[in-house]
This record gives C-alpha cells, structure tokens and sequence, in this order.
C-alpha cells in the first residue's frame, strides 16, 4: 500500500486549494525582478506543501500552524533530513514493516527533488515517513483488536501534528531514541532478536532430537544430537560426552526452567518438542514480543500487578523487581473464556466472597443440570430479581432456556467456594479478577489453563499480605481476622495498584537466556502472520 494512503482524510481539489490558499496569503509587492522570482518560489512551495499535506487533516494543521515553512527541505535541514534517513533504516532493527517508510525511496526523492513543487511534494512525503514511523516504534505497527478480539489493550496514538510539533522541539536523534520503549525488556529483546538472526544465519543449531523421551545413563546417536544441540543453544559447554551423564541433566533442568517446563532433568516429550523447535519460529515470537512491548510502551506504575497469561504465573512488580510471584490457572482456550488482555487498577479485595455466577455460566453449565433434577448443585442458591433464595421445588426450570431465566445463581462464603476465601477486584466490564481456588491440585500441572477466564492464584493469603504490608504493621493479622468472621468483607488498598494482563510467548531475564512458552491461544501465531503481511521480515532468512 502507498504510505499516502495510510490517512484517509477528505479530499480537497487542487483548484480550491490554490484559491484557498491565496486567499489566506497576503504577499507584498517586490522591489525588483530577482524578488518577483523568489517570492513566487516560496509560494509556490506553500501551496504544493498544503496541496500534498492536505491528505492528512493532521500534518495539515502542521504545517498551516508553521506557515509552511519546511521542515526537511530547506538549507538549515541538513541534520533533520539525516536523522530521519537513519532513523528508517534501523527499522528492520525493530521488526517494523520496513517497506512503510523505505529510506532508500525518501533519499532519491530527496535527491531528485528539482522543481518547487517537487520540493514540496517530498516535504510531505517525509513528514508522513515520520510519522508513520514514530507511531509504529512508539506504539505498535499493528492494530490488536483487528487482530484478535480477545486482546482488548487499549493502545494510545499520538497524533501526528503532536509527532511532528515534537520533533521540531528536540534534537532530531534523541528524538527517535525516545520513541522506542526505554524499558529493560525491550533492549533484551532486541539483542536476542539479534542473536537468533546471527543463528539462523549460521544454519540453526543442528539437527533436531530424534527421539521421543531420553533419561540419565542413556547412550546412542540421539544423545548425541541432544548434547549437540544444547551446546549451540548456549545450554552445555562443549563435550564429547557419548551418554546422558550429570552436566547434560542440569543442562537439561536449565532449558527446562526457561521454558517454564517441570525440571526434573528428563528430557520428556515435551521437553525434546521444545529442544526441537526451529530458531526462525523462537525468532518469530521474539519480534511479537517487541511488537507487545510497543503497545504498552507507557509507565506502568512504580508498584503494579503482572501477569503473563502463557506464562501461568502472577507477580507484584515493585520499581522495577519482581518482590512476589505466584503460580496462576487462567482461562480454557475456548471461546468466551480466554483470558482477554488489558490493563487496568486493582482498588479492593474481598475477604469471604460470594460467588456470583456469570449468566453465562448459570445458563450455559448450571441450567441444563437444574432442569435434570432441581436440587442439582446444591451448593449454590437460586435468587430472584427481589434477592431472595427461591426455593427450588417451586421453580420449573424446565420452562426457561438461557434468554428467559429470570434467576440470578449465588454460592455463599465457604472454603468450598468457586473463588475459595479471597477474590481482588480491578472492576471491569470483562468482570476478570484474580481469587483464590479450592481446586488446587491444578497448579502442578506445567500448562494451566482451566478457568472460565479469571484468574486463579496458588498463593493467595501471601500475595494479599504483599498489598496489605503498605497500609498495615500486621497484614497477616489484619486478613486474618477478617477470614475468620466466615462474612463477606471488602478492605479497599489505601494505595490502589495497576494491574496487567498481558501475553509474552518470548521474554527475557536479567541474566541468562531468552525464556519461551506455548502460544495457548494462538494469539502471537496471528500477530506474527499481520506482522509479516505488513512486511516485517526476517533476517537471515532466505526468502
């Protein structure tokens, strides 16, 4: 697609812009010939600039704010002209659809830029260059709801007379180093970006294991390719070691670790299809990572609540480190009950809670088995629209479907509790909270994806004494002598806490490798398919 066609504005004749134009300029009389000629040059620029910018109401406003003075094009340009050609050319860098704003295209138009029309023409088509650049390193290249309708982040996008106003602003090069996030992550990322394009290059990292489990002690050719590939992938220093001995195992419960498997050492099967998966597929996710870091590239709070769906785990973040985690259970990958992602901020927990169904749990799951026999789930209690308990050989539920049921489903406090003893609310309209469980056995399941989409946490007495331990000398004593009154009680945090759900299939540590989980839900597979639709590319790969 042209970059001219990346904004849809309204159209204006040229004839109306030429009329419109000189009907808003006041030009003086010239004293000679030679001013005659310059003025007429100036403008003429003025009007091809608000010709061409006309295409986009924004970098219109700019340049009519300005009195189309250029901004790329004039003598005094030489560095912004510069800044911005080196600026595009690192987009591949950032796994950004390069092919959007090819430098290569703006130095020719630069270079064959002859007329004063020309000159305008080519003043505009930078302008949208940088803005359409800016944006996507800002903010994402991609729009993730087009993507996926679970992913419902909310991504800000500056508009570009703010971009371009900025720019004039700053010096041009720390203007483009601010636009990229200026987090930890997104550096890591970038430089194991790098590093797996330097291995794909290479040729991989050998041939896959060709075997469906390996243990300790075992000896053969598929040992061999095993130690031969953790060596490549920085796991195992180099060993002519025939057999499964002692350093292959730690290797081995290394891997594992990162890439959230059980480390007990054994290369199971889910342990070689991972040791088998293709550095041009880790690649792959390593860019989407980049393109989720973009979209969240805003301050996400001095304290706040993370959770990485894909990787089953919920931390509290404080200035920057991990101070509490926790295994986590989030939703089935099925439909309506994938964990969407969003962020917002946590202002209460319940101590206690009542469960109240989601309709579309109590129509869906619960109706059919109370029309089969009506004291069905005998746990929960039936409500009518008054909020009193209806008792249930007074109802026909035979008589109802899931558009008519009148009734609204409770469970009262109890451990049995679908929430178990605490829930904590960041009220939003996908009613997602994170709460205890009493199904604990699923938290020693390595892939824990079970719930209906909130999200269920192994440890939630500690990480309610995390939130509590800024407002109170005691938070064990002060949860606990609410947990014990058996009554439903709210405390709301003093100091409320952004919360954020979010979707990494490749993440970094501070030291060590690159960490990598299972796409659950298939959201990176599509992101990276719209990435590469838009002409991301992959380097080292042949085409």
């Amino acid at each position: 697609m042209p970059l001219s066609m990346t904004f849809r504005p309204a159209r204006i004749g040229r004839a109306g812009l030429a009329a419109l134009f000189l009907g808003c300029a006041a030009i003086s009389l010239p004293a000679t010939a030679q001013d005659v000629s310059s003025q007429f040059q100036i403008s003429a620029f003025k009007q091809a600039v608000a010709e061409f910018a006309s295409e986009n109401e924004s970098i219109g406003a700019f340049y009519r704010n300005r009195d189309y003075q250029p901004l790329f094009t004039g003598e005094a340009d030489v560095e912004r002209r510069a800044a911005l050609l080196r600026a595009l050319a690192s987009a591949d860098d950032h796994g950004l659809p390069s092919v959007r704003y090819d430098p290569a295209e703006l130095k020719a138009a630069f270079a064959q830029a002859r007329s004063t029309r020309e000159r305008g023409r080519v003043e505009v088509l930078a302008a949208q260059m940088l803005v359409q650049f800016a944006r996507d390193l800002q903010s994402g290249a991609t729009e993730p709801r087009r993507i996926d309708s679970g992913i419902v982040r909310e991504i800000p996008r500056r508009a570009p007379e703010a971009l371009l106003t900025e720019f004039t602003r700053k010096e041009p090069a720390q203007f483009f180093r601010g636009l990229m996030p200026r987090t930890p992550e997104y550096v890591r990322l970038m430089r194991g970006k790098l590093e797996l394009e330097k291995t794909v290059a290479r040729g991989g990292w050998g041939p896959t294991v060709q075997a469906k489990a390996l243990e300790p002690g075992q000896e053969g050719p598929a040992v061999v390719a095993l130690r031969n590939r953790l060596i490549a992938m920085g796991y195992l220093a180099r060993s002519a070691s025939q057999s499964y001995d002692a350093a292959i195992e730690r290797a081995v419960q290394t891997f594992q670790i990162d890439h959230g498997l059980s480390a007990d050492g054994v290369a199971g099967p889910g342990t070689i299809a991972a040791l088998n998966v293709s550095p041009v597929t880790r690649l792959e996710s390593v860019i989407v990572a980049m393109e989720r870091e973009r979209w969240l590239n805003r301050p996400r709070g001095e304290r706040h609540v993370l959770v990485n769906i894909p990787n089953f785990k919920a931390q509290i973040i404080d200035n920057g480190k991990v101070t509490f985690e926790t295994r986590s259970v989030v939703g089935k990958n099925v439909p309506d009950q994938r964990t969407p992602e969003f962020s917002d901020t946590m202002e209460h927990m319940v101590i206690n809670p009542t469960w109240n169904v989601p309709r579309s749990i109590a129509t869906k799951e619960y109706l059919p088995l109370l029309q089969r026999n009506p004291n069905a789930v005998s746990h929960l209690r039936v409500i009518d629209r008054r909020g009193r308990v209806v008792p249930r050989g007074a109802v026909n539920f035979r008589a109802y479907n899931a558009r008519n049921f009148p009734f609204a489903i409770k469970q009262p406090p109890s451990r049995g509790n679908a929430l178990g003893l605490v829930k904590f609310m960041f009220p939003n309209k996908y009613n997602i909270y994170l709460h205890d469980t009493p199904s604990k056995s699923l938290f020693n399941r390595d892939v824990r994806a079970f719930s209906h989409g909130c999200i269920r946490l192994a440890d939630p007495f500690d990480f309610a004494y995390a939130l509590l331990a800024r407002q109170t000398d005691d938070p064990v004593g002060a949860f606990q002598s609410r947990l014990r009154t058996g009554s439903e009680t709210r405390v709301d945090l003093d100091v409320q806490v952004p919360v954020h759900l979010i979707y990494r299939t490749a993440f970094t540590q501070a030291r060590g490798h690159m960490n990598y989980r299972d796409d659950i839900y298939g959201r990176d597979a599509r992101i990276w398919n719209a990435l590469a639709e838009m002409g991301v590319k992959l380097r080292g790969v042949e085409s």
